[in-house]
C-alpha cells in the first residue's frame, strides 16, 4: 500500500526541490521509492493476469531539465507505466502518485503521425464504435469523457463540417480518473486501480483493431 509517509515526503520535496535537501533526505527517499516500486510491480502482476503486459516501466524521480524552462531537479510524484504487448496490443496504462494530485490514466499520449492519421481516417469513415465506447455507462462513470489536446479546427484534408469532427481533430486520445489522498491510502485502492484499467480496455481494444488493420479491415501485422 501507499502510506501517508509517501505523501509527506513528496509534499516536503515540493517545498524543498533542491539537491542539498534531497541529499540530506536520500535514505528516506530510497525507502519510500522501494515501497512504491513494490506497489507498482504488484499492480503489474495483477494486471498481467487479465491483459498482455510487456513490462512495468517505473519512472525516475529525476527530471530532465536540459530543454525545459523549469529547472527544478526532481519530480514531486512516483509514477509507473504498464506497457501492453506490441504490436498486437496497443495503448498504455499509467499510475501517478502525488500529494493531492494522484490519478490513473491511459491511452495515446503522443501517437506518431502514421497512427494519428489512421485513427482519424477510421473515425471519418465510421465513428459509431468509438461513440458507443465513450458513451457507455461504465466509461462515463470512471472517466467522464475522452480527453486530450486537439486542433482548433479540422486537420488538413478533413471536412470541418464532418459530424464527428470533435473526435477527428484530437491530437491525443486519453482517459484519466483522479483519486484523493484518502482514496489512495484506503485498503481497496489496488482494487480500484484494476477496475479503472478494466474500464479502459474496450477503448484500448478498439484502438488496437484500428491500428493493426487498414481501412478495409485487413491485418497489417
Amino acid at each position: 500500500m501507499i502510506t501517508q509517509k509517501t505523501f509527506d515526503f513528496l509534499n516536503q520535496l515540493k517545498e524543498n526541490n533542491d539537491r542539498d535537501w534531497f541529499a540530506e533526505n536520500k535514505k528516506q527517499f530510497d525507502k519510500l521509492q522501494k515501497e512504491a516500486k513494490n506497489f507498482f510491480n504488484k499492480i503489474g502482476e495483477d494486471l498481467a493476469k487479465v491483459d498482455g503486459i510487456e513490462k512495468v516501466q517505473i519512472f525516475r524521480i529525476y527530471r530532465d531539465v536540459r530543454f525545459s524552462k523549469n529547472k527544478l531537479p526532481y519530480k514531486i510524484n512516483f509514477s509507473a507505466g504498464f506497457v501492453r504487448n506490441k504490436p498486437t496490443l496497443r495503448g498504455g496504462y499509467y499510475l501517478h502518485i502525488e500529494n493531492n494530485a494522484s490519478f490513473v490514466g491511459g491511452g495515446f499520449w503522443e501517437p506518431n503521425s502514421e497512427d494519428l492519421l489512421r485513427i482519424r481516417k477510421e473515425l471519418e469513415l465510421d465513428a459509431s464504435d468509438m461513440r458507443a465506447i465513450i458513451q457507455e455507462s461504465n466509461f462515463k462513470k470512471f472517466f467522464g469523457s475522452l480527453q486530450g489536446d486537439e486542433l482548433k479546427t479540422s486537420p488538413r484534408d478533413f471536412d470541418k463540417n464532418h459530424p464527428d469532427i470533435d473526435l477527428i481533430r484530437k491530437k491525443q486520445y486519453l482517459v484519466t480518473r483522479s483519486f484523493t489522498n484518502k482514496e489512495v491510502l484506503s485498503s481497496n485502492f489496488n482494487e480500484e486501480i484494476l477496475k479503472t484499467f478494466d474500464a479502459m480496455r474496450p477503448f484500448f481494444n478498439y484502438m488496437t483493431d484500428v491500428l493493426t488493420t487498414d481501412l478495409n479491415g485487413e491485418s497489417i501485422i
